[in-house]
């Protein structure tokens, strides 16, 4: 499924949750005929993603509506910077602002939180990635809001790739056989396109593994320094990844010992919504008066 068909899947589902039966408020306080415009206006700095998100939500209530974007996704903003501007009949902005509100400020959350790691490990090779640990129902536009904050994506689904953790390694060698020999075994049996990783917690298990075949080896809440031992064994035989205990002040130390790839589940589990609004002037009778800034809760 192309991204915009996702984006209009998931908005469209938020807006049946949101107004199932329409929009009982606007469509009794509301004249019809009104028009209204409004502002998308930052009230902190930060990383824009979800700009077509947000111009879905508009477009999927009504397709009369404007929507002039005045940034792009990726972009870098200040306060009070306007990011877009709505224009068309009031009754339909409003019913779509709160979700298309909740959807740009989480994806800008992700973005910017996502810059402020990638930001940290600056001069370094080690690139920053996501994790599974997504909002149900919306990992594709997490995603998005990561690579909008210059990350990387780790595996979409468990059906995206091979990953090998303790729970899978202890079931697989349960037999009694060797980790190396049991990975080998279980190489035979992938396709051919499939990548493996492993995820090893102690510094003895990095030679089975790299007997077995591993693409990718995650070393799993290693210290700073068994992380420097771990990239000397492994000695670029497989791509090392680092995850566990991974903040944006022990990040940098992370980046430094070598690694590739450092997998972070903050950038999506703990990213908060940012501070975005929609300022909303109604024009009735041809005159237009000031609307409330909306974002906060309602």
């Amino acid at each position: 499924m192309t991204l915009a068909r996702e984006i209009d899947r998931i908005v469209g589902a938020a807006l049946d949750e949101d107004a199932p039966w329409g929009d009982l408020t606007s469509e009794t306080l509301i004249p019809a005929a009104a028009t209204a415009a409004a502002d998308l206006v930052a009230r902190e700095p930060g990383v824009l993603s979800g700009i077509e998100v947000f111009a879905a939500a508009f477009r999927l209530v009504d397709a009369s509506i404007e929507v002039d974007r005045a940034a792009a996704d990726g972009d870098r903003f200040a306060a009070g910077d306007v990011l877009a501007r709505v224009k068309g009949p009031a009754r339909a902005i409003l019913t779509a602002e709160r979700v298309a509100l909740n959807l740009v400020q989480r994806m800008s959350g992700v973005a910017t939180l996502t810059a402020r790691y990638v930001d940290a490990v600056a001069g370094t090779t080690a690139r920053i990635v996501d994790t599974r640990k997504t909002t149900p129902g919306l990992r594709s536009l997490e995603r998005q809001a990561v690579r909008d904050g210059g990350g990387r994506n780790h595996r979409r689904s468990l059906s995206d790739a091979i990953m090998a953790k303790d729970n899978h390694l202890a079931v697989l060698t349960a037999d009694g056989q060797d980790l190396g020999s049991a990975l080998r075994a279980a190489r035979e049996r992938m396709p051919h396109t499939a990548h493996l990783e492993v995820e090893v917690d102690r510094l003895d298990q990095i030679d089975a593994v790299l007997t077995g075949g591993a693409d990718t080896i995650m070393l799993d809440n290693f210290d700073h320094a068994d992380l420097r031992a771990g990239v000397a064994r492994i000695a670029g035989r497989a791509v090392v990844e680092a995850s566990g205990g991974v903040s944006l002040d022990t990040v940098a130390a992370i980046a430094a010992t070598g690694v590739d790839v450092i997998s972070v589940g903050a950038l999506t589990h703990s990213a908060r919504a940012l501070d975005l609004g929609l300022d909303v002037a109604i024009e009735a009778d041809g005159s237009a008066r000031a609307g409330a800034a909306s974002g906060g809760e309602r």
